[in-house]
């Protein structure tokens, strides 16, 4: 396919879909990249740096495919998302972005949410797991090795909001106060409204995701997070359906956890996934109190993102947390952090949870060796306390790298 603004590398191959989860991925892909905007332009190249070494320690050459999305394509294209961007994601099956900047009045939520939506990459992938050297507020960082499957296209993210003062928000109220009950009414003044919709067949894949994830992975348990005992039909159905997709898609490979402690008196036979369930206001205090409980989980998109983010947190911030999104036969790797205009440009940025999603990358097309590479790298230099100024203003004895020097000795780390 051909393209207005965008150059295709003149070597490489195309990685091509095969099947919901697999890639077929010659040994030198064209991999689409975004640089995204803030201080994307300092994290994006030293990535690349990290993850082309990587890449050809292990034998294989990658060619980059510079997409534009945000500032750089404004500057391109006058606009925040162009058609080339979207059909050269689409073409290529895979890509990895930095943050991205939403102008206000551009039309968009978020042009991160839209790129989402756009390609159905329902499902934002956040392992969150401690890296030896890295400051935490916790006591004891390395319990945490959880990864977060947040739904990516529904809850929140296609909510409907009325406008405080409004003829549609009255009548919308009048809507609403008819179907409260116990004589319960909206409060009088000004009000905004907003309904948000969760469906099965959103939930069932996202799910679907998870456990499929879980075996895989040889991981223990999926936990379902929610909070179904207040809104029983989006939360509450988001439970339920979430059980009914272990219970008639896994059989024998998946256990609930009534049955865990009705059947097996709490010893989960071997090589059984356990499914349950937790409320997400009490999931927040057991992931800080009981953290080594949990392995895989699967939430709504609002309770994700406040879930993911608390994870985050306890293993040092998100300037190191990876993410993905995921769909059928498609991913784009991209950082959890924003875009941090202030710091742009200045050499000065941690690009380590962008590399860290170069990892996830590599893993989801099955370069496993490259992946593992890119970890014991990243660890050990900032074991050695070789780190940029956000590490380092917590530690003591370490030395102040700029991003690029930070992804020099990181690439020299590569074995």
């Amino acid at each position: 396919m051909s393209y207005d603004r965008v150059e295709v590398p003149d070597e490489g191959e195309r990685i091509e879909a095969a099947g919901s989860d697999e890639f077929d991925v010659p040994d030198e892909p064209i991999i689409p990249f975004i640089h995204g905007d803030g201080i994307g332009q300092d994290v994006a190249p030293a990535a690349q740096r990290v993850l082309g070494a990587a890449a050809e320690a292990t034998g294989r050459e990658i060619h980059w495919m510079r997409l534009y999305a945000g500032e750089a394509a404004r500057e391109r294209y006058n606009e925040n998302l162009p058609a080339d961007t979207l059909e050269a994601l689409r073409e290529f099956n895979v890509g990895i972005k930095g943050p991205l900047t939403t102008p206000v009045g551009a039309g968009f939520r978020s042009l991160n949410v839209a790129l989402r939506k756009r390609l159905d990459l329902y499902t934002n992938v956040r392992p969150t797991f401690h890296i030896d050297g890295v400051p935490s507020p916790v006591s004891d960082p390395g319990a945490m090795d959880m990864v977060n499957f947040r739904e990516n296209t529904e809850d929140v993210y296609a909510g409907i909001e009325w406008e405080a003062g409004t003829d549609e928000v009255e009548q919308v109220r009048e809507f609403v106060e008819e179907e409260m009950e116990f004589d319960e009414s909206i409060h009088e003044g000004a009000v905004g409204i907003g309904v948000k919709p969760i469906t099965e067949f959103g939930t069932k894949r996202l799910v679907r995701k998870a456990i499929d994830y879980a075996l895989a992975h040889d991981r223990d348990s999926v936990t379902l997070v929610h909070k179904g005992n207040i809104m029983k039909f989006t939360e509450g159905a988001f439970r339920d359906w979430g059980y009914e997709v272990a219970a008639e898609e896994y059989g024998d490979e998946v256990i609930t956890e009534d049955t865990l402690w009705e059947d097996e008196d709490g010893d989960a036979p071997e090589d059984t996934l356990v499914v349950n369930d937790r409320i997400a206001d009490n999931m927040l205090q057991q992931i800080l109190t009981r953290t080594d409980n949990y392995d895989v989980l699967a939430m709504p998109n609002l309770n994700g993102d406040y879930l993911s983010d608390s994870a985050g947190a306890q293993i040092g911030g998100l300037g190191i947390a990876p993410g993905a999104n995921i769909g059928d036969g498609r991913m784009v790797a991209e950082p959890v952090h924003g875009s941090a205009p202030k710091h742009a440009g200045k050499d000065k940025a941690n690009p380590t949870a962008l590399i860290l999603s170069g990892r996830i990358l590599f893993q989801e097309i099955g370069w496993d060796d490259a992946a593992q590479k890119v970890y014991d790298a990243v660890e050990a230099t900032i074991s050695s306390k070789q780190v940029t100024y956000d590490i380092h203003r917590q530690i003591e004895g370490g030395e102040k790298l700029a991003t690029s020097e930070f992804a020099d000795v990181i690439v020299d780390n590569i074995s």
